[in-house]
């Protein structure tokens, strides 16, 4: 049953954001933010895949246990889109508003995304191994924690002094997307159960992506 229902909900998931994702790019009007945010959920659902497939097909055969290197490639290569996807959306941030300069803030983006990923490239992740050591999946996402921390403020600042509905929810959408993922990185090795907790921040993901559409067929269509 965990195999169906899995299975089903990972490819309802990567079929809606590329699907949106795509639709963004080709009906983005000419909008630089929209043809990015665009970019963005396709970065988003190609980076998944290359975990969720492995998984999808480990829980239809012979078990997870059997797939451990593709599932251990997998989440090393979401790790690295999954800062880019960030990184595009501190983009989005400074298109939407119109923001200029502030090169310092750039700069500080920039150096904690190559943190994380200069520390999701460390052999001592062991990403192909059976036995990853927690350490270093604390050690690896305190960067990227900070990362969203910072894309939060600044989209739930600019939101609101710029009264911008579409968005006004983009800053919670990334909160629990962390808020999930952060108990998973802790402690499910321990608790399995706690695993679980990746269909909501996956849904929260789904969420960032829908925001983005919405406003697009908002403001390029009306």
């Amino acid at each position: 049953m965990q195999a169906i229902v899995e299975t089903l909900f990972d490819a309802i998931y990567l079929s809606t954001v590329l699907t949106l994702g795509i639709l963004m790019i080709k009906n983005c009007g000419g909008r630089s933010q929209y043809r990015l945010f665009g970019l963005m959920a396709v970065l988003l659902g190609a980076g998944d895949a290359f975990h969720l497939v492995p998984r999808a097909v480990a829980l239809c055969t012979t078990g997870l246990e059997n797939y451990t290197v593709a599932l251990g490639l997998g989440k090393w290569i979401t790790s690295v889109t999954m800062t880019i996807f960030y990184l595009l959306l501190y983009h989005v941030w400074r298109q939407r508003y119109q923001v200029t300069g502030q090169q310092g803030l750039t700069a500080a983006v920039y150096g904690l995304g190559a943190v994380r990923i200069l520390l999701c490239m460390m052999p001592q992740n062991q990403w192909l191994s059976a036995s990853a050591p927690l350490s270093w999946g604390i050690w690896r996402n305190i960067p990227f924690a900070l990362l969203g921390l910072v894309v939060i403020l600044l989209f739930y600042r600019s939101a609101r002094q710029h009264q911008d509905r579409a968005f006004r929810w983009m800053w919670l959408t990334i909160v629990l997307s962390f808020g999930f993922y952060i108990p998973v990185v802790l402690w499910a090795d321990a608790v399995p159960l706690i695993g679980m907790l990746m269909i909501p921040k996956t849904c929260a993901y789904v969420w960032t992506v829908v925001i983005g559409y919405r406003a697009m067929k908002k403001e390029v269509s009306g």
